[in-house]
């Protein structure tokens, strides 16, 4: 195994150095924080990908990039006196710590279901002292929207703002619908923007009191589509057709085909 402090100070090292002022490369001395934080998201998205593809170099890769754009914007704030990377390694120790006091200290253990209400109570004190006393305040808007529907709604469902089961969610999805339907027959865009929100807001209060994830639930969706396009594409294919070729009846008997095959 590397040595850890060694290999963290070479790659403080080689950031100090790609942002000196005078000797550092000129692309990394152009950057901000608002530069840097779509490669931040990307990154933490590859490292996603590197855990679904099972490859451990891969991931090894993918989380030394993600660590670089830690280290990135811990040089930024350096740079303007705010704090260091030492000090974004501290606070997450600390953090990990108090919100665990039944590894790291005398509390008396606790089941998975009351260890999860501790965390839970510990952030919300967190949150007060920070001046965030709202259940829903914290919640990073920037999150994609999918992602901050969920936790919205599981915040709110904490303080009892909830459906009561699965099958109320559906009721109110089919609502929704009907009113989005309405507004179809309008000539408003933005009644139909705000209603298909609405009908979208609801259908991840769904996958929650089903205990899935929305996201995984889509992303699966896209993936099982892709392999059904591709399979209509590999049989219009065979017959000498390309997909702008074919017409919808044509491409739909071959959809069908594609289901029944497992697809």
């Amino acid at each position: 195994m590397t040595d850890t402090p060694d290999a963290t100070s070479k790659l403080l090292a080689v950031m100090a150095a790609l942002r000196d002022p005078e000797t550092g490369c000129l692309w990394d001395k152009a950057q901000n924080f608002a530069t840097i934080a779509p490669y931040t998201i990307e990154e933490a998205y590859e490292v996603q990908a590197a855990i679904e593809a099972g490859d451990p170099e891969q991931i090894k890769d993918e989380l030394g990039d993600l660590l670089f754009q830690v280290v990135y914007h811990a040089r930024m704030a350096e740079e303007r006196g705010w704090f260091g990377f030492e000090d974004v390694a501290s606070a997450i120790t600390e953090k990990m710590i108090r919100r665990h006091p039944h590894v790291f200290s005398d509390a008396a253990e606790r089941d998975a279901g009351a260890q999860t209400q501790a965390w839970e109570a510990q952030k919300a004190k967190e949150r007060k002292a920070g001046a965030m006393t709202g259940t829903l305040d914290g919640i990073a808007s920037t999150l994609p929207a999918m992602a901050v529907a969920a936790k919205l709604t599981a915040r709110a469902a904490r303080v009892g703002f909830d459906w009561p089961d699965a099958n109320a969610v559906l009721d109110k999805l089919e609502e929704e619908i009907r009113e989005l339907r309405a507004e179809l027959a309008g000539a408003s865009p933005a009644r139909v923007q705000d209603e298909l929100g609405d009908m979208l807001f609801v259908m991840v209060n769904l996958a929650r009191k089903l205990q899935l994830s929305a996201e995984a639930c889509l992303k699966g969706a896209n993936e099982k589509f892709v392999r059904r396009f591709r399979f209509i594409e590999a049989a219009l294919a065979a017959l000498g057709k390309a997909p702008a070729d074919s017409n919808l009846a044509e491409m739909d008997r071959l959809w069908d085909a594609a289901k029944r095959s497992g697809l």
